[in-house]
């Protein structure tokens, strides 16, 4: 698809979703040769593992944006950035959910978002292993493939399956009180080790919501574009310098959202 189109914002979403998919189909002939791909650990965490294929796949995507739009910004988990300050900026997770690519399990996806002038406006999580590009452009809904998709209608979480995700980057103390919660009201959480997987999944309304006490701008960010534009709520990522550090993650359908808000330990904006 050619990227230069009348309008500039139009032109990257539809770029987006077609980079997404096709990348993400070599992602997935690493997948299923999961075995033979080098492994190593970021830092001293054990829990935080990265592959051959992360970095081959998050290059590939670098390459194809920076020959298509040449004067776009990128961040990268695995490569970073130079700066965040560009106007357009991609942020790209190659394969969120690593720990279960490696490990034989489906629950893993490619994670995209573009900001403009600081506002995240496209969100895109593909995943290989069933062919469903979850992909939204601020003021055009929120899609999975070819259909509209909106957040659940459950008014209590009693009324569905929450999803959570946690890391080893924020302490017990600051998750386990929303998980009580939670639970002291009826409701019952899935966690799968795809943050960016379980958002779009709320956003399509299998989930009725997603929450974590600190989420990456690759995983928190295309979530957030999609609830969005899918119609329901979510706390503002990008204040107090989420693109830098990260932020909580809280998303939901609007009438669960108050509710919800009340049991994070972190004040939410």
């Amino acid at each position: 698809m050619a990227a230069h189109e009348d309008d500039p914002l139009l032109a990257r979403y539809r770029f987006a979703c077609c980079l997404a998919e096709s990348v993400g189909k070599r992602a997935y002939e690493f997948y299923l040769q999961r075995d033979t791909l080098q492994v190593d650990h970021k830092g001293t965490d054990l829990q935080d593992v990265v592959s051959f294929a992360d970095r081959e796949v998050e290059t590939l995507i670098r390459s194809r944006i920076a020959e298509a739009f040449p004067e776009d910004g990128f961040l990268g988990e695995e490569s970073g950035t130079s700066d965040t300050r560009q106007h357009v900026l991609w942020v790209v997770d190659p394969i969120d959910g690593t720990s279960s690519f490696l490990n034989g399990l489906h629950t893993w996806c490619l994670s995209l978002a573009v900001l403009v002038g600081g506002e995240p406006v496209i969100g895109i999580v593909y995943d290989p292993n069933h062919h469903e590009l979850f992909h939204a452009l601020q003021g055009q809904g929120a899609w999975l493939n070819d259909r509209q998709i909106q957040p659940h209608s459950a008014s209590t979480v009693a009324g569905g399956l929450m999803s959570v995700g946690t890391s080893h980057r924020v302490a017990p103390s600051d998750f386990l009180p929303f998980l009580d919660a939670l639970l002291q009201h009826g409701g019952m959480f899935a966690r799968n080790g795809s943050g960016a997987l379980m958002s779009a999944w709320a956003a399509a309304g299998r989930l009725i919501g997603y929450y974590e006490p600190h989420m990456n701008p690759w995983d928190g960010l295309p979530g957030v574009v999609l609830m969005r534009e899918a119609g329901g709520a979510t706390n503002n990522y990008l204040t107090d310098e989420g693109i830098a550090r990260g932020n909580p993650v809280l998303l939901t359908n609007k009438t669960l959202y108050p509710q919800l808000q009340q049991w994070v330990k972190q004040p939410l904006r």
